[in-house]
């Protein structure tokens, strides 16, 4: 295990390297280093460096070489399948010196999974079986590479501790499982004594990071003492607060700490971990028995999409215009052709007006209706570019507010999307009130 300072707890210093040109190239986004993240500090055991790399053998040997010198631990994703630019196993077998070997289990495999498909199977796929010699073969319930884990047999840490290297598949149907299934029991085996790892993210609205900050750390001051880590991380217009410690007394940390970022940021947390915006404006809704309708026009159906997003969303929601016209707003919701020619389509009163049109003409406890100035034209002196007027029409009454959203087109629709969702969020909350 890792050197620790007096007190702390021992950590697994593990690299994780994700092999593809197309990872180069920005044909693909890496979704695998956010996943397997993930999945280890679930179990405890944190990634402390990530590199991606090319699918030339000299890359992947020169950047699994550097990262043995310095990890107990390397994890690689991709490469070991058929074709040709999959040369993880070479590009290994030569770092460390030791040949290919055929692995005949692996081959057994290989021709029962083309066998059961009614399929010859290529001579490349052979390939595949092909392992570097001394590796513990995982068998590939999900496709057809094995997963590879294999002590580097100089290098690293020492004689004692000796840096294993785990291959991992690269497809994610193959991967996921193979993680699950393989790399974390196995973990657990080679690797006992991790500390116990615990963590909850917070996810919150309308308070800037540095505001965030600056609210909740000065009374967490006890808590980072005896161990809390706290980070965040930012969206638009959203903030992740994670709080995580380690040790016996781990949960406990974590949970006084989460209770002193309620107690500081109050409502505008809307959930945790995962949880979107949506799924909590949908939830509440839907505990409440009650129902909503959109009216957009600058959004172009983002919020509905949203809203729709969430698994049991048609409990809550009866559905939506996307009125971008002058006349579709006449039409479809009501909107008086003297409220649109005294005020103009981006104003408060049109926004009311489609607001309290789409809830009666829906039939929905609340609707929802949104109008602005996406850009990048159209902006005057008095309603620049970014300028949204977004309504909540209810039996009691409509209530309107103005933002400017100064984005570029695709952050300016989620970001008005966000904040007319955490306009009804505020809105079925305990004890809010009515228009």
């Amino acid at each position: 295990m890792c050197p620790t300072e007096p007190g702390e707890w021992p950590r697994l210093n593990i690299e994780l390297i994700n092999t593809g040109s197309e990872l180069m190239l920005g044909r693909v986004l890496n979704r695998h280093q956010q996943w397997l993240c993930r999945q280890l500090a679930d179990h405890g055991y944190v990634v402390g460096r990530q590199t991606a790399v090319s699918d030339a053998a000299g890359d992947i040997r020169q950047v699994v070489g550097e990262a043995l010198s310095r990890a107990q631990l390397v994890i690689t994703t991709g490469g070991l399948g058929p074709t040709s630019d999959d040369l993880t196993r070479e590009a290994v077998a030569d770092l460390f010196g030791v040949p290919l070997v055929e692995d005949t289990y692996t081959v057994a495999r290989l021709e029962a999974w083309f066998a059961a498909r009614n399929r010859t199977m290529p001579e490349r796929v052979r390939i595949q079986a092909m392992v570097p010699k001394g590796a513990e073969v995982w068998a590939n319930e999900h496709g057809t590479a094995p997963g590879l884990a294999i002590p580097a047999p100089s290098a690293g840490v020492g004689p004692s501790t000796p840096p294993w290297l785990v291959m991992l598949p690269g497809p994610t149907r193959e991967l996921h499982p193979m993680v699950r299934e393989q790399l974390l029991p196995w973990l657990r085996h080679r690797f006992p004594s991790v500390a116990p790892y615990v963590s909850v993210t917070l996810r919150s609205i309308a308070v800037p990071e540095s505001a965030m900050q600056e609210r909740i750390e000065p009374a967490l001051g006890p808590w980072i003492a005896r161990g809390l880590e706290v980070g965040y991380c930012a969206h638009p217009g959203e903030v992740d607060v994670r709080l995580a410690a380690r040790g016996h007394e781990a949960r406990a940390i974590v949970r006084a700490g989460e209770d002193v970022v309620r107690e500081r940021v109050g409502t505008h947390i809307y959930g945790t971990e995962d949880e979107t915006l949506e799924q909590a404006v949908v939830g509440l809704l839907a505990h409440q028995g009650r129902t909503v309708a959109v009216a957009e026009s600058c959004t172009g159906g983002r919020l509905a999409s949203r809203i729709t997003d969430v698994p049991g969303a048609s409990a809550v929601f009866v559905g939506g215009v996307v009125s971008y016209s002058n006349a579709l707003k006449e039409g479809l919701l009501g909107v008086s052709p003297v409220t649109l020619a005294t005020h103009g389509a981006v104003s408060e009163a049109v926004a009311r007006e489609m607001a309290a049109g789409a809830r009666s003409r829906l039939d929905a406890d609340f609707a929802l209706a949104i109008t602005g100035i996406a850009g990048p034209a159209g902006g005057t002196a008095d309603k620049p570019v970014g300028t949204v007027f977004i309504a909540l029409a209810e039996a009691g009454g409509v209530a309107v507010v103005r933002h400017l959203n100064r984005f570029e087109r695709e952050v300016f629709k989620h970001m008005t999307s966000q904040q007319a969702l955490e306009m009804l969020r505020q809105r079925l909350l305990p004890g809010s009130p009515t228009p």
